[in-house]
This record gives structure tokens, C-alpha cells and sequence, in this order.
């Protein structure tokens, strides 16, 4: 009776502690890409219909001109010898992205861009637009009403208003797909895991927390990839659904990233700074220009003139001692003890690059 009440307070105990530690952990699905299950790029050029006066002008837009004379010579109407000039059509690039595993029948967004010199695709319709891959092959074909989700008004003087992007616009569902990329997961031998913040110490993780649940399946290659194979007798499919969910504690350099247009600063929590002494302050020269006007004696024949009266002084901002900072053990004493010293975010940089330079600063600085 005593060993089972132990092993229950024992399991119990394993219980508490991993679910206190789940908190800070990832799943490995969320840390890591499969090396070959991604997204392809399609694109396409076609022709929108139906803009109200909106679209290119066939005298300065060939391509658009071009292209309405061979869709209408398709459907036995021959305009070659027709002063057509109207604004009806325009000229577009057709791009979509086709999602890893989309079978033949499902449907995908897709944009729309003018190529001309079109002012709005409001109303428009594309024709049927076939959209092909990086190897030229069709993957899809795209047709549908253009939703813009911008505002135009246009005065007759010529003065505008707009709101939004009027010369782009998507189509929700707008292409079906016709072909499979042909990439099959399920009859792989192995597959490797890439990290997307590549990192030694967390693909040594990743791969000690498959092996603990299916031993000798995986192995860190590097600090960016995990190669895993599936046990005997299970598919490649099964086998990432069931690793992809366990958890990991993930690792990181430290890093600080410094955006100096915006002031803005992100510090990682293992940021850390040997201990320094900063002072800083700030040093304001001040001109101010007061002319006076010099007048002369009475019947003197002398001429009213200006002269300058310039004031100049120099204040420099007190109050601000010297203060020790550094010695920290966390994040949060590492940021109060910068704000103790008074400074704006942008002065903030200029301490955090100067501390770095001095050797004191135990990170990297990113600069955006």
C-alpha cells in the first residue's frame, strides 16, 4: 500500500512540474518548418472587364489593345480595323499562392494589379486567367468579380480624392486549382525539420524530446536542422502528427534590437550588462536675435539704421549624476536600471551602442 500511495505521489509530482514548465515552452510545430511542404508562387496576366470609364487607354496602353484584339479574334470577331479607344478593359498581373497539398477542385484568393495606365478596378470582372508556377506549368486558373476596398472621387476640374489602393484588388476564392505540386509526404523515408530561429541548443531539444517518446528517430544535424525518420511500420504522416505537438523549451542568443527611425528598442530576457558607470546629459546653445534701431541727434543730417543685438548662452542640463548600472539577473532589473537614468528611447540607443562598445554589453545589436 505505502509503494502505490508513493508511485501516485510520484506521478502526481511529474504532473505539477510539467505543467508548470509548459508555460514557458513551445510546440514543436510552431518553432519549425518541414523542409518542402511550403506555399508556391503562381501569376498569371488577363484582362478586367466592366469598369465604368476607369480602365486603359488603348492608345497609350498597346499591350491592352493587343490583347482585346486576340480574346475577340478567339470568338470570331476580327476589331483589328476598328478605332476602338475605349476605357472599359485593363491590363493586370494575376498572382496568387497555392497552399502545400491543395488538390485539384479546391479554390484560392487571388490579387489583381493594373499594368496600365487604369485608374480603378472598381466593378471589374477578370476574364479567365490562367495562373502557372516557376516551371511554367498551370497550377490554376482565375476569374471573378475584383473587390478593391477603395474610394475614388474625381471633380471636373480636375481634382481627386481617394482612399485605399483603387488600382489593386483580390478575388476571395477567385482560382481553382487544376494541379498538385506532386509533393507526397506519406511515402518519405525522412524528412528534416528547419528551425525558423536556427539555434544549437533548441534542435538538440527538439531532437532529445522525439527520441525520449520514439527512440532513434531523429537527430540534429546542425543548429538549424532535425532530421527525423518514422519508426517501422508507420507513415511519414502519422508521424510528424504526432511529434509536431510535443513541447520544447526554446533557446535564443541574446540579442538587442535597435530601430533608430522610430526609437523603438526590443531586448531579449538573457540580455544581460556587466556593470558600468553612465552619465549622460544634455547641452542647449541658445541664440536670440533682438535688432534695436539707432537714432540720431536732432538736425545731426544722421540716418536711422539697425544693428544687431545678439544674445548667445549655453545651458547644460544638471541633475543627473553618474549612476552604476549593470550586475543584472533579469531583464526587468536591467530595464529599471536604464530608466533610473531619466533618458528618452533615442538617447537610450546612443547608451546601449556606447555601453556595447565599451565592452560591457552582452548581446548583439541588431540595427534596423
Amino acid at each position: 500500500m505505502t509503494q502505490i500511495v508513493r508511485l501516485v505521489l510520484f506521478a502526481l509530482a511529474v504532473t505539477a512540474m510539467s505543467f508548470g514548465s509548459a508555460v514557458a515552452q513551445s510546440r514543436i510545430k510552431d518553432i519549425v518548418s518541414i523542409e518542402g511542404v511550403r506555399a508556391n508562387q503562381l501569376i498569371g496576366y488577363g484582362l478586367v472587364v466592366g469598369l465604368n470609364g476607369t480602365g486603359d487607354s488603348l492608345r497609350n496602353s498597346p499591350m491592352t489593345r493587343q490583347s482585346l484584339e486576340a480574346m475577340m479574334e478567339q470568338m470570331g470577331v476580327n476589331i483589328r480595323d476598328a478605332n476602338a479607344n475605349t476605357r472599359n478593359i485593363a491590363a493586370v498581373m494575376v498572382t496568387a499562392e497555392l497552399p502545400p497539398f491543395a488538390t485539384p477542385g479546391s479554390r484560392i484568393d487571388v490579387t489583381v494589379s493594373t499594368m496600365g495606365d487604369a485608374r480603378n478596378l472598381m466593378g471589374g470582372t477578370l476574364l479567365v486567367t490562367s495562373l502557372t508556377g516557376a516551371d511554367g506549368q498551370v497550377y490554376a486558373v482565375a476569374q471573378g468579380s475584383v473587390q478593391t476596398g477603395a474610394v475614388e472621387g474625381r471633380g471636373s476640374s480636375g481634382s481627386s480624392v481617394s482612399r485605399g489602393v483603387p488600382t489593386a484588388g483580390r478575388i476571395a476564392g477567385g482560382a481553382v486549382v487544376e494541379a498538385e505540386t506532386g509533393f507526397d509526404l506519406r511515402s518519405m523515408p525522412n524528412v528534416r525539420l528547419a528551425l525558423r530561429n536556427p539555434d544549437f541548443s533548441t534542435a538538440q531539444r527538439i531532437a532529445q524530446a522525439i527520441n525520449a517518446v520514439h527512440p532513434g528517430t531523429a537527430i540534429a544535424e546542425n543548429g538549424t536542422v532535425v532530421a527525423v525518420r518514422p519508426p517501422a511500420g508507420r507513415d511519414m504522416s502519422s508521424f510528424i502528427a504526432a511529434i509536431e505537438n510535443l513541447p520544447i523549451n526554446v533557446d535564443a542568443p541574446a540579442r538587442v534590437v535597435v530601430d533608430e527611425v522610430n526609437g523603438v528598442i526590443v531586448m531579449g530576457d538573457d540580455v544581460r550588462i556587466s556593470t558600468v558607470a553612465i552619465a549622460q546629459g544634455n547641452l542647449t546653445i541658445s541664440v536670440q536675435e533682438s535688432p534695436y534701431a539707432s537714432q540720431p541727434a536732432p538736425f545731426s543730417g544722421g540716418d536711422t539704421v539697425v544693428l544687431p543685438d545678439s544674445q548667445v548662452s549655453i545651458d547644460e542640463e544638471r541633475g543627473r549624476e553618474i549612476r552604476i548600472v549593470g550586475g543584472s539577473a533579469s531583464l526587468s532589473e536591467l530595464v529599471n536600471g536604464l530608466n533610473a537614468l531619466g533618458v528618452s528611447p533615442r538617447d537610450m540607443i546612443s547608451i546601449l551602442q556606447a555601453i556595447r562598445a565599451a565592452g560591457a554589453l552582452q548581446a548583439d545589436i541588431e540595427v534596423m
